[in-house]
């Protein structure tokens, strides 16, 4: 029985769209070559921020949000920024009965900006407010003692198998994986898609999904 859902938050519930041509224009690159580069580096499995290096060796992130701030250009994130499908699928699930949550690799402004969404979710981690990021295994710790302490009760969803999938199955969790999202579409990983419980390719399939696995497990 499935007894809280948890998700990531980058890809996952916000559409990073807007974010990732706010950094192109922030580092004076065509958005075309920055999405190009991006994508680049997913296939070769290295870290995003390499797509930043690429064009500003020196680049370090917590630097630029500093910069950013102090130059009126600081991240964030909106309503507007949600995937169509995020609000109404966090919903389903909370009318199900079910605990929701959010946990995800986000910066220190991202907490604040969730909690003003005002989302249908009991609970809200970010990697900045817990100490730890994703894929360590102490982020996913935390995520089955907020989801109630029985990791094989807590589905977690992501668009990423390497950052979401894979360490929550580690964990003891059964897993989702979301195709969305330069992740989703790029980075292939059919060992730990196989395992997962469900692979959807929108929010809006996950209710009925989690409702029809709890119903058979009755």
């Amino acid at each position: 029985m499935i007894k809280a859902v948890f998700f990531d938050v980058g890809g996952t519930i916000l559409d990073e769209t807007r974010e990732f041509a706010d950094w192109a224009d922030w580092l004076g690159v065509p958005r075309h070559t920055f999405s190009a580069v991006f994508g680049a580096v997913i296939a070769r499995g290295q870290h995003w921020q390499e797509s930043f290096r690429t064009f500003r060796p020196d680049f370090d992130l917590a630097t630029e949000l500093e910069r950013r701030a102090a130059a009126g250009r600081a991240e964030a994130f909106g309503e507007e920024d949600l995937h169509a499908d995020a609000r109404s699928c966090l919903a389903a699930l909370k009318g199900q009965g079910l605990l929701v949550g959010l946990a995800g690799n986000q910066p220190a402004h991202a907490e604040a900006s969730l909690r003003a969404l005002d989302l249908p979710v009991d609970v809200i981690g970010t990697s900045h407010g817990w100490g730890v990021a994703k894929p360590d295994p102490a982020f996913f710790d935390r995520v089955v003692r907020d989801g109630g302490g029985d990791p094989s009760a807590i589905l977690y969803v992501g668009d990423r198998p390497d950052n979401d999938a894979r360490p929550a199955l580690a964990a003891g969790m059964p897993a989702c994986l979301i195709r969305r999202g330069p992740w989703g579409h790029i980075l292939d990983m059919p060992a730990v898609a196989e395992r997962c419980l469900f692979r959807i390719d929108s929010l809006d399939e996950l209710p009925p999904l989690v409702a029809a696995h709890n119903s058979a497990g009755r």
